[in-house]
């Protein structure tokens, strides 16, 4: 039921929520899908595609999206955290949602949740799943929060479901090793529904688990592939099946690396499972037109300033890889921020010897690796005389702006509050 105390504005239910579950994760689907059944069990009615992963999981969904619109399809798009503004995580047509659409969303999940609390993640899942069920959508997105099996977005039973790639990450909650990370993954696929692998080197744990539930697996290098060509690169499927056809000269995506042909391939596989029709136009115009802030995101000035939310050690070396290639004919300094459960080590280790200049510092989250712990990490790998601390970000940025030359690079890199700060810093080139 609904009190005189109930929040009246985004920020203000934002700020309630995040008191509202004494932990900030807590995985399992029972108090959710209770409340979720009290609201009437909402469900978009149309074809869902959920997308987990360690890593490539925002840029397979942006690259959805994009080939779905193009297309002529309504597509609502759920992906976390959000950058600069919680409205973000949820978009229809390409637009976040209005404050307005989530107050509402919000109040009428807090009108039968009861006694159950819910987390911060759980109680946006379900604005979006019931925002999303009356919005008159012809396809959904949800991306995976953490995990897999027991991941909030995994109340729905998606029409075909991708897995990206495998990593050690969240080992606290998702296991040690990579194998027990996929079984987790796995969760996501069905039984008689496909099971999209974009990664050729997964864990063989990962197909043996999609085989044990069921679900029908397509794997990168295995049932479908990509390959260079002359005039772009060429998608190839092998579903054995005569309706879905290759795709020759497709332009490269206009996310920045890459790997980002492995998931702009496994973004395909899962479109060309679906009851609806993409054709190559739009597939064209899609990874033309697809746009992610933070992922490796260049900002073109008199100093080139890249952006990157990497935030383990498979994306600190994808960033590394990029950087190899970035035209940048000066010095390289980086601003460094992470979180306290993240291998800083690992994560700076790829970087190590690219970047001229560290400047080593904290964000304003509560998670935040201390900038003083964070430098005594990695004082040994980086040597003296390389890096600088900061016990504020804006400080950080702040000098590594200043000292930085017309033709040098600027990196800010380690989690979404890292860019987000970068995003906001007057010093940012507008984009």
């Amino acid at each position: 039921m609904l009190s005189e105390d109930t929040p009246k504005t985004l920020d203000h239910w934002l700020a309630w929520l995040v008191g509202l579950h004494p932990r900030r994760i807590a995985l399992g689907l029972e108090r959710i899908r209770a409340v979720w059944s009290r609201l009437g069990a909402p469900r978009p009615s149309c074809p869902v595609i959920t997308v987990g992963g360690t890593n490539g999981k925002g840029s397979t969904v942006a690259m959805i999206e994009a080939i779905a619109r193009a297309a002529g399809y309504r597509c609502g798009a759920y992906t976390s955290p959000h950058l600069l503004h919680y409205n973000e995580r949820m978009r229809i047509e390409g637009q976040p949602v209005s404050d307005e659409a989530l107050c509402a969303a919000f109040a009428r999940i807090e009108a039968v949740r009861g006694e159950i609390p819910l987390t911060y993640f759980e109680f946006g899942t379900l604005a979006a799943l019931d925002l999303f069920a009356r919005a008159g959508l012809d396809l959904v997105v949800l991306e995976v929060g953490l995990g897999g099996r027991l991941d909030a977005v995994n109340l729905i039973d998606a029409e075909v479901a991708v897995v990206t790639t495998i990593g050690l990450d969240h080992t606290e909650w998702l296991g040690e090793t990579l194998d027990a990370i996929a079984r987790e993954k796995a969760g996501i696929f069905r039984p008689g529904r496909p099971a999209i692998i974009g990664q050729r080197d997964a864990p063989e744990t990962l197909r043996l688990e999609a085989e044990r539930i069921g679900a029908i697996s397509y794997q990168l290098g295995r049932e479908f592939d990509w390959s260079q060509s002359a005039a772009g690169w060429r998608w190839e499927p092998r579903f054995g099946d005569e309706k879905t056809t290759s795709l020759d000269s497709l332009p490269y995506p206009a996310v920045c690396g890459p790997f980002q042909l492995d998931n702009a391939s496994a973004a395909i596989a899962a479109l060309m499972r679906l009851p609806l029709s993409f054709p190559a136009a739009a597939i064209e115009a899609g990874l033309r037109g697809v746009s992610l802030s933070g992922r490796f995101q260049v900002l073109n000035a008199p100093v080139t300033w890249v952006l990157d939310v990497a935030h383990n050690a498979e994306s600190a070396s994808a960033l590394a890889a990029n950087l190899r290639e970035l035209p940048c004919s000066g010095r390289l300094h980086a601003v460094f921020a992470v979180l306290n459960d993240k291998p800083a080590e690992r994560m700076a280790a790829p970087l190590a010897r690219l970047i001229d200049r560290w400047y080593l510092t904290q964000t304003g989250d509560e998670r935040a690796l201390s900038a003083k712990d964070l430098a005594a990490r990695l004082a040994g790998l980086l040597g003296e005389g390389r890096y600088q601390v900061f016990g504020d970000i804006a400080l950080a940025i702040d000098r590594a702006a200043a000292e930085a030359q017309t033709g040098d690079g600027l990196v800010i890199f380690g989690s979404f509050t890292t860019v987000a700060a970068a995003l906001r810093h007057p010093a940012c080139p507008r984009i």
